[in-house]
């Protein structure tokens, strides 16, 4: 008898493997591989009543949305067919292993060329809502955008009601010029670039700008049905207040996770952060505006102060008179400077149940954000600086001022042990500590210009102070980590205390973000676990600081074994 039942617990063994072998074969069968090509080229658009030859994806502006399922491949060829340097970053995809294709330029590659291509390939692991594509080479990004959408595995459901419709609602920045234009004018003078000149909502400015009415978005909707609006903010530029009129909002994620869901009659999003939200068609059928003005937090800047807007129309909105035009009703917005608004949305995002925070620390980390001026060089013309007082306009991290490299990437540089790309010194703390939200010493806003990257072992639990500071102009940064999601255990205005301002971390539920917008004068403290090798940019997603320098690198080393290293480099990699 004990021999009959040895026998059978054998016999079970390949069959409980037989089992699992299946139902991995099984998750995969239902994994699909999308495939897309993308070409970058000059298209005509016109917009503010002028034609421009505006660079695009597919002759698309906004360029095309990626839909897929967690656990999904996407393998996108890019061509770039533009008389400009190009890549393509897929931001807020974690790349696990996968750093070769996630795009900033001379970071994790070198650009495509005029006339090169490089096929991006990636794999989507545990990752489900909003999320976006944009250029990462100079300010291409300004137009060579697009939403990227990340449903439930095949089988699984949303963590609410499955609404009746889906919109990305991208918002936007215009320049009635060329934006590689604008960038470099100001490159050249140091003075700040021009400000925009209209906002869009899916590319379009909106009823209140010149020309554009015509093609003003409307985006429909029923008496009665639920409707999710992805809505990203891809200015380059701008924090936007998003609001419709009369009708109230149901936040229920960010960038790609889930939160606990919250009513609310306004959003605030920083570029680069998605927000999804349900809306119900609870309202008289009518038309409603949706639209997007500036959140400015930096006193006396120069900022684009108009408004775009798009139309929610009911499917039953009763049609106007002939020869009378309907006015759709407008949002309240906030002020274009209430941060009180704006910190009482972030302040309410939650995860929707208990998370696994790290609260063992291996790397306490502590970096100042900011913006500085350098001096005017003896051997520049007094018209290349045109910053304030003759200076040329800069930003840092930790008086830092990063130099994106420009013969070799940063990771080709780091896997093939070529020398002098990068220094491994990039300061834990501020190298000098000062009173960052007060009257800064005019000593301390000169950065300096170095390429420095901070080094993380496989596995270690980091936590990360950015605190703001007051040099030059205060304010907020919506800094994005490029390759990982990470928790914002508390935000607060003035200098960082870690005497007092830890016990206001939120160690149960805080929200899992790409991209922490660093309050005005204020603070911001995350925490990760470095579980993905390879080079990671952290920046300012205002575009105009990473130009500036607004920026450093996380070079986090191989694990062990190949599960925990990262992938080699594909052989299409575009050469430097």
């Amino acid at each position: 008898m004990e021999a009959l039942h040895r026998t059978s617990f054998l016999l079970g063994v390949p069959l409980l493997l037989l089992l699992l072998l299946l139902s991995v074969a099984a998750t995969l069968a239902d994994a699909k591989v999308h495939y897309h090509d993308f070409v970058v080229q000059a298209t005509k658009v016109k917009r503010l009543c002028t034609t421009h030859n505006t660079i695009t994806v597919n002759g698309q502006y906004p360029g095309p949305t990626l839909e897929v399922n967690d656990g999904d491949s996407l393998v996108v060829n890019v061509v770039n067919r533009a008389r400009y340097n190009v890549t393509i970053h897929w931001h807020g995809i974690r790349q696990l292993r996968s750093g070769w294709a996630d795009g900033p330029e001379f970071v994790t590659q070198c650009p495509i060329r005029p006339g090169g291509s490089y096929t991006y390939r990636f794999t989507i692991q545990g990752q489900e809502g909003t999320l976006w594509w944009h250029a990462h080479s100079s300010w291409l990004r300004a137009t060579v955008y697009g939403a990227l959408v990340i449903r439930p595995k095949e089988g699984a459901s949303y963590p609410f009601a499955k609404p009746k419709r889906e919109t990305p609602i991208l918002l936007g920045e215009w320049w009635d010029a060329n934006p590689i234009d604008v960038v470099r004018e100001a490159t050249r003078t140091g003075a700040a670039p021009n400000v925009s000149d209209a906002y869009t909502i899916n590319g379009q400015p909106g009823d209140l700008y010149n020309c554009s009415s015509k093609d003003t978005v409307i985006v429909p909707i029923d008496s009665g049905e639920t409707h999710l609006l992805r809505v990203i903010n891809s200015a380059l530029n701008q924090e936007l207040f998003f609001a419709v009129a009369n009708h109230r909002f149901t936040v229920v994620g960010a960038d790609a996770s889930y939160l606990k869901p919250f009513t609310t009659s306004v959003i605030m999003l920083g570029p680069g952060q998605t927000t999804d939200v349900l809306i119900s068609g609870d309202q008289p059928p009518a038309r409603y505006y949706m639209a997007a003005r500036p959140y400015q937090s930096a006193q006396g800047a120069p900022f684009d102060n108009t408004t775009t807007t798009a139309i929610l129309e009911y499917k039953s909105a009763p049609c106007p008179a002939k020869g009378i035009s309907s006015k759709p009703v407008m949002p309240a917005l906030p002020a274009f400077n209430d941060t009180a608004t704006a910190t009482a949305f972030t302040r309410s995002l939650r995860s929707p149940k208990k998370v696994d925070v790290p609260t063992v620390i291996d790397e306490s980390l502590f970096f100042t954000v900011g913006l500085g001026l350098f001096n005017c060089p003896k051997n520049f013309h007094r018209s290349r600086c045109q910053g304030p007082n003759g200076t040329r306009f800069t930003a840092s991290m930790n008086n830092f001022s990063f130099v994106f490299p420009s013969t070799f990437s940063i990771l080709q540089a780091h896997k093939q042990g070529v020398p002098g790309v990068f220094t491994t010194d990039f300061p834990a703390n501020p190298p000098v500590q000062f009173d960052y939200t007060g009257n800064v010493s005019r000593s301390l806003w000169q950065p300096v210009p170095a390429t420095k990257v901070y080094k993380l072992k496989f596995g270690s639990r980091v936590q990360l102070v950015l605190q703001g500071t007051n040099i030059q102009t205060a304010e907020n940064h919506p800094i994005h980590i490029h390759g990982y999601d990470f928790y914002i255990l508390a935000t607060g205005f003035g200098n960082f205390n870690s005497q007092t301002d830890t016990a206001k971390f939120n160690l149960v539920d805080p929200p899992m973000r790409n991209t922490v917008g660093v309050p005005v004068n204020g603070w911001a403290v995350i925490r990760f676990v470095a579980d993905n090798p390879g080079a990671w940019l952290m920046h300012c997603h205002l575009d105009v600081h990473i130009t500036w320098g607004l920026a450093m690198v996380f070079l986090v080393e191989n694990g062990v074994g190949e599960l925990q290293s990262l992938q080699p480099p594909p052989a299409d990699l575009p050469p430097c």
